[in-house]
Formats: C-alpha cells, sequence, structure tokens
C-alpha cells in the first residue's frame, strides 16, 4: 500500500476499507488467483428441477386476493422497508449519479419515481415505509443535494435513511493500485454484493428490527419495474422463506443470470461463472437484480465469493474486484418467482444508458403516469 498517501488511506477508511483485505487481493491478482479462468464455477450444472420457479396466480382468484391482502396488512402495519440500490459509478451514464437524472421531467428523477412509488403504496394500503439508499461516495453527496433540493419529494426526510457501500481501489493486471492524472487514488464500488454487510454494519437493519420492520423489497435504482407491490410482499411472506429472487423471461440478446441447480442447491449462478461450452439457455428466465428479505434473515455475516472484472477506466485497462448480491441465494432459504417483463405489470424495465432512456420515456409515462 505504499503507493497511497496517508491522506488517501484515511478517506478509504471512512467507507469500510480493508487494508489486509486489500493486500490478499494485490497478491491474488499478481499471482493469477484472481482472473477470469477463476471466475468460472467448475461443477455440474443442471436446471432447476420442474415446479421449482414459480408464478402468481391471477389478481382476480382468490389465491391472487388473499396474497394481496396479507402484503397491504404488512405494509399497513409499517413493516415493510424498500432499499434502493443507488451506488456504483454510473459509467454507462457518463459518469453522473443517475439518481439524479431528469426521467420524465426536470422534478422526475430515477429517485424521485421510487419516492412516488412509497407515496403511492402508503396512500392505498396506509403505513409508513422506511426508504434506504444505498449510496456509493461518488453518489452520495449529490443524492442528498438533490433530496433536499426537491423536498425529498414529498416524503417526511425521517423515513428516509443513507448509508454507503464499501470502497476498494482499482489496480494494474500486476496488482499495483491505479492513480488518476490528479494523483488521487482511482477507486470505485465493489459491487451490490455489498447490500447486506453496509445495511448490516451501519445500524440501518437493527434500526429498521427494532421499529418492527420485518419485509425489504431490493432494487435498482434504475429498474423503473421495480415497484412496490401488495401481491408480491404477500407471496414472500406466506411463501416464509427467508429471500425471494424476481425473475424476468429471457429475450433474445438477454445476458445474465439465473436460477441453477449446482451440487444439489437451487441458486444464482451470475454469466461470468458459466463455463466454455455452457447453454445457459437450459432455464427460459434471469435474474432482474429485485429481491424480497425477510429482514431477520440479514443480522449475520454472509461470506460472498469475490471475482476479477476488468473494466476502462482512468483511459487504461484496470482490475476490479466485485461480489454480487444474487449469491446471497447460495446462503438463505429462497423463493424464485416468474414475474411479467410487459404491459402494465411490468416489473423489469432498467434503464442502463441515456438512449434507453430517450427511447422509453413514453412506457415510463404509463407505468408512472404522465
Amino acid at each position: 500500500m505504499a503507493a497511497l498517501t496517508p491522506d488517501q488511506l484515511s478517506w478509504l477508511e471512512r467507507y469500510g476499507f480493508d487494508q489486509k483485505l486489500f493486500a490478499s487481493w494485490q497478491k491474488a491478482v499478481k499471482s493469477g488467483a484472481f482472473s477470469p479462468e477463476n471466475n468460472v464455477l467448475r461443477a455440474t450444472i443442471d436446471a432447476p428441477e420442474p415446479g421449482s420457479i414459480l408464478s402468481l396466480p391471477g389478481g382476480s382468484t382468490k389465491a391472487g386476493k388473499e396474497l394481496a391482502r396479507l402484503g397491504a396488512e404488512a405494509i399497513g402495519r409499517g413493516e415493510l422497508g424498500v432499499v434502493v440500490l443507488n451506488g456504483g459509478m454510473a459509467t454507462r451514464f457518463g459518469g453522473v449519479v443517475k439518481g439524479t437524472v431528469p426521467v420524465l421531467t426536470k422534478e422526475r428523477s430515477f429517485l424521485a419515481l421510487a419516492f412516488e412509488d412509497v407515496l403511492r403504496a402508503q396512500k392505498e394500503h396506509g403505513g409508513r415505509i422506511q426508504v434506504f439508499l444505498m449510496n456509493s461516495f461518488a453518489t452520495e453527496q449529490q443524492t442528498r443535494e438533490h433530496l433536499t433540493e426537491h423536498d425529498w419529494f414529498g416524503l417526511d426526510p425521517a423515513q428516509v435513511h443513507m448509508f454507503n457501500q464499501f470502497v476498494s481501489v482499482r489496480m494494474t493486471r500486476d496488482g499495483k493500485p491505479v492513480l488518476g492524472a490528479d494523483g488521487k487514488v482511482s477507486a470505485y464500488g465493489p459491487g451490490h454484493g455489498d447490500f447486506a454487510g453496509a445495511f448490516r454494519s451501519s445500524g440501518c437493519l437493527a434500526r429498521f428490527l427494532a421499529a418492527g420492520g420485518k419485509w425489504l423489497l431490493v432494487r435498482n435504482v434504475d429498474n423503473l419495474g421495480a415497484r412496490i407491490s401488495a401481491t408480491l410482499l404477500g407471496h414472500h411472506v406466506k411463501s416464509a422463506k427467508q429471500m425471494t429472487v424476481e425473475l424476468a423471461p429471457k429475450w433474445p440478446g438477454d445476458v445474465g443470470g439465473a436460477p441453477y441447480v449446482v451440487d444439489g442447491k437451487l441458486q444464482l449462478v451470475e454469466h461470468i461463472r458459466f463455463p466454455e461450452g455452457f447453454k445457459p439457455d437450459i432455464v427460459q428466465v434471469f435474474n432482474t437484480n429485485t429481491f424480497w428479505f425477510s429482514a431477520a434473515a440479514l443480522d449475520r455475516e454472509f461470506s460472498l465469493n469475490r471475482y476479477y472484472v476488468e473494466k476502462k477506466a482512468e483511459d487504461k485497462k484496470v482490475v476490479q474486484i466485485e461480489h454480487l448480491i444474487g449469491e446471497m441465494s447460495l446462503h438463505l432459504d429462497c423463493s424464485y418467482l416468474q414475474v411479467r417483463r410487459s404491459g402494465k405489470d411490468n416489473r423489469f424495465f432498467p434503464i442502463k444508458t441515456p438512449d434507453d432512456l430517450a427511447a422509453a420515456r413514453e412506457e415510463i409515462a404509463d407505468l408512472y403516469g404522465a
């Protein structure tokens, strides 16, 4: 770590940087123990058994109405919290803080629409929904300024809680820390796998549980389909599972993780783990990165695998070590649920680039109201 100054180390440690852990990553990258080849899963990967992936009953059926009732009552009792994954670096949006980007109007940003959804659910079901934003060092300040400027988009500031994901340092292929042209450390957020650890270490989990919170919807800030659903919450409550994974139908060209059976355990496996020649289409759904959790199940440490990722930053190819929230499916009792990807009940509507946003505004207005 000699390449980093005391001031740089002090700044990193503010976000939970672990020098010893990073030093071990440096050695692993230099030796090749961390590499694209070592990301690959060395096990037999099978399709899920029939019936492993569920679908919701129709909303007008007795079963559908029962799920909606269960979820609505839980929301009305104030048991639901929403976690918005608002960290990362937003590299495909030009490095801006994506949550603050205008979507429909200047005032209706990604975060504004997430808050509108909370207000809608509270009006419909009663109760008070706690909102948690997982920021990164790159998003926390602008996010707070954005919310303050817009009066928290109608929510009581006391029900909005911010916590930060962790931080690490980009490396060269031989494990040396990467510095920018300004001499400052080239930092990054090491993935949404930070969620459980950061949520717990920040104290947000303990406070949520102490206030009577029981259930958490965890969603990406840019997935405009991942809205609060009493029916999906009811499904999670009735299932008595610790984690519910939302899965979308695959369309041509889709690349992403999905549930597979590995060593007898059904779990999410991301595409960076697929062996050469593996045919992922043995499963016709994939992970949307939207999850429902039983909050009490998060009050423990999770040992998630770390993966080698090469990206371009600081005008050069760099190495990042990342981990993934979906891998919590290996550690928790899970329900896998196929959801809609089109129409008024669309739950997978990610906006990854400015071009995506420009092309989708009419459909977004249909979902959220013009």
